[in-house]
């Protein structure tokens, strides 16, 4: 079987969908199993339409939203009733939070989120039946998409996997499953985070043990750096699991962070191309770094993460072995704030993070660990690549970084030899990316 996972923009209009529907046609041999995000810019507006219902507006957001998927209907000659039950039911959702008038929760706004999959789930069905592909939309949820009761940001649960199999094992019509959202055991809607539908194409994946798992999008796959920044970005026609991971964790918005681990664990490829260049190659992402690694003879990519701050705790403590280390870390997991990268000293440790929402509350219990001081301002650059350990790249890197008068901090480098981060300041991101590019790509 094989997965395909289409993004906003390729599910955007009706032209898109159309494109999609001819895509997954082409490879109806290979019993595709199909994931779909919500249609480009939905999404953003149940968000808005969640916030002015809880505050007891009348909102047009919804008339807007409905508007826009009856234009899709209509232009691909689908059923203007087709998504009927989903309107009503997310218009009886408006209705509650009106009368409620209150704080918007999370797991409301799981509620309202979910809409937007689960009307595109339905016209891509709908197009593919019209194209004579057999097929039906299903929400995740009665698939097997079992989560936790972390709104907003859930996974799934372990029994998920195999109802998963047992279920999409047995359809007979191609499934064009919701991503992005599942369900708690009680029933609650949720959602899996931002870029979830390509953590849910993962699972699945995962779970049926696919050929491969392939996520459209309207790029090309991953590319050596930001193109918007370095416009001789290349196609990195294949990476390893660990480097994608690095790449997407750092900063590159190709594929969600979650994304790749399902796949790893199962050892199932993942392929990135291009719904609007079908006949693209795309980025290939493989299993092992240490296989991948012997056909790498340079840095292949490289990517970056704005917004850092910089947390230095310096405490004598930290020179006896007396734990400090390990208290430390509890901070950031009772905030739950992820540290992105560490650095010690004999008395001293720094460490950097990317969300600072609870950042007053982490400074007071840093403070009962020694004293703090704060940095903001700072980008973290990450590059990936067979030769990254190789004798003599770091000293090019940093090299060519001092020639240019750009100061780094925190060098950090993978044992594997699959990465190396490093910090510089904001102001000097985009200089660094084209210097490095230059002097390892082009």
């Amino acid at each position: 079987m094989l997965v395909m996972k289409f993004g906003g923009t390729s599910v955007g209009s009706a032209k898109a969908i159309a494109e999609v529907a001819a895509i997954v046609k082409a490879r109806v041999k290979q019993k595709p199993v199909v994931i779909v995000s919500a249609v480009s810019g939905v999404t953003d507006a149940l968000i808005r339409l969640a916030q002015e219902s809880s505050e007891g507006k009348n909102s047009e957001i919804f008339e807007s939203i409905h508007g826009k998927h009856r234009d899709i209907l209509l232009e691909l000659q689908l059923s203007e009733t087709l998504c009927d039950k989903e309107f009503a039911e997310l218009q009886t959702l408006v209705k509650t939070a009106r009368k409620r008038k209150g704080k918007l929760t999370q797991k409301t706004l799981d509620s309202f989120k979910s809409f937007g999959e689960r009307l595109s789930s339905l016209i891509v069905a709908g197009t593919l039946k019209k194209a004579g592909v057999p097929a039906r939309g299903f929400p995740a949820w009665e698939l097997g998409m079992m989560t936790n009761d972390v709104f907003g940001d859930s996974d799934p649960l372990p029994e998920s996997s195999a109802l998963l199999k047992k279920k999409i094992s047995a359809l007979k019509p191609v499934p064009v499953i919701t991503g992005f959202i599942g369900k708690t055991k009680k029933g609650d809607i949720t959602t899996l985070g931002r870029g979830g539908s390509d953590y849910t194409a993962a699972i699945i994946g995962a779970a049926i043990k696919a050929e491969a798992i392939q996520i459209w999008k309207e790029v090309d796959g991953f590319l050596t750096t930001d193109p918007r920044i370095v416009p001789e970005a290349k196609i990195v026609h294949e990476l390893a699991f660990e480097e994608a991971c690095e790449l997407a964790y750092f900063g590159a918005k190709v594929l969600h962070p979650k994304t790749i681990l399902p796949a790893m664990e199962k050892n199932v490829p993942v392929q990135v191309l291009n719904t609007f260049k079908p006949n693209g190659i795309g980025t290939t992402i493989v299993s092992s770094f240490a296989e991948r690694r012997h056909k790498s003879h340079s840095v292949e990519a490289f990517s970056r993460k704005k917004g850092i701050t910089i947390l230095h705790v310096r405490s004598p403590e930290f020179f006896d072995g007396s734990g400090l280390m390990a208290k430390l870390f509890r901070v950031f997991e009772k905030h739950r704030t992820s540290i992105d990268l560490i650095a010690t000293s004999v008395v001293s440790v720094s460490l950097t993070i990317d969300n600072t929402d609870r950042l007053e509350k982490i400074v007071h219990d840093l403070q009962l660990l020694g004293e703090v001081s704060i940095v903001r301002g700072k980008a973290i650059l990450c590059m990936v690549g067979g030769s990254i350990n190789a004798a003599g790249v770091a000293g090019r890197i940093f090299t060519e970084l001092g020639k240019h008068e750009i100061p780094v901090e925190m060098i950090s480098q993978a044992a594997s030899g699959v990465s190396m981060t490093f910090v510089v300041d904001e102001c000097d991101t985009e200089r660094a990316l084209k210097i490095l590019h230059q002097e390892f790509i082009e």
